[in-house]
């Protein structure tokens, strides 16, 4: 695909994390234009489908979401009802959105597939450090 033809994204979330979400992507991969952020702040739900149908318009889109249940989810997936070129991924992470913005040229069914996984792999956790561990550090 050449760039005018490449999936875009929109990011649709409550008040202003979608528009912090863009910034911090952009800032690290270097990938400008790509993103553009919905925020569900003073917003009837229909006026939200709308404003997402609006950011969605001109070819394939993924909707990122930051909850799958509430007014953005709802509204996102009511938009994407209405087209056969948009996927809707909900929980919406950075990892996920780097990975985007390099992959944008894959056909949407395969990279949106890749963003779930890609957002899958980045939960992790560190095991806290056990007590006696910590005072071992320490000399007798």
């Amino acid at each position: 695909m050449d760039e005018a033809h490449e999936v875009r994204g929109v990011i649709v979330t409550h008040a202003r994390l979608g528009e912090a979400l863009v910034e911090a992507a952009e800032e690290v991969s270097g990938v400008h234009g790509a993103l553009a952020a919905v925020s569900n702040r003073s917003c009837t739900p229909e006026r939200l489908r709308q404003q997402v149908i609006e950011a969605a318009a001109g070819g394939p889109t993924v909707l990122f979401v930051d909850l799958a249940a509430g007014s953005c989810g709802f509204a996102s997936r009511a938009a994407a009802s209405t087209r056969g070129d948009v996927a809707v991924v909900t929980g919406v992470s950075l990892p996920m959105l780097i990975d985007f913005l390099f992959h944008r040229h894959l056909p949407l069914s395969e990279l949106a597939a890749r963003l779930v996984e890609k957002g899958r792999a980045n939960i992790t956790s560190a095991e806290p450090r056990a007590h006696d561990d910590a005072a071992r550090s320490v000399p007798d």
